[in-house]
């Protein structure tokens, strides 16, 4: 099951609370794309809405890309939702990989030798 995930935690995410004022931030004029060339791996991200999507997301994991899947389209429908995780867990096993919950809407999946560091730091 997804809930709350630590990256939320890490990141802040007080967008969520109900006492706090949400604020829309631009990030075009970082989005950049730095160096040349393609990359050994890539960061894809993914809206999930249905069972049909999964080969592709399974395919990125197998290509050795980081996925982050937004899982809000499936969140209500607990056996698609189940089976999705199912699909993607057993993934990140096949491949030595990992897989774990971001905030209550997002996943991240990655690839064999990419492991997701569950403990909190503090940047100084």
């Amino acid at each position: 099951m997804v809930g709350k995930g630590f990256l939320g935690k890490v990141l802040g995410s007080r967008a969520t609370e109900e006492n706090e004022e949400y604020t829309e931030i631009d990030f075009s004029s970082v989005e950049k794309e730095v160096g040349s060339g393609p990359a050994e791996t890539y960061v894809r991200v993914a809206e999930l809405s249905s069972l049909s999507q999964i080969p592709e997301l399974k395919r990125e994991i197998y290509n050795g890309n980081i996925v982050i899947v937004n899982i809000f389209p499936i969140k209500g429908d607990s056996l698609t939702r189940d089976r999705a995780l199912k699909d993607l867990k057993q993934v990140a096993a096949d491949v030595r990989g990992d897989i774990a919950g971001i905030d209550e809407n997002h996943i991240v999946v990655t690839p064999m030798s990419i492991k997701v560091d569950r403990t909190k730091f503090t940047v100084k």
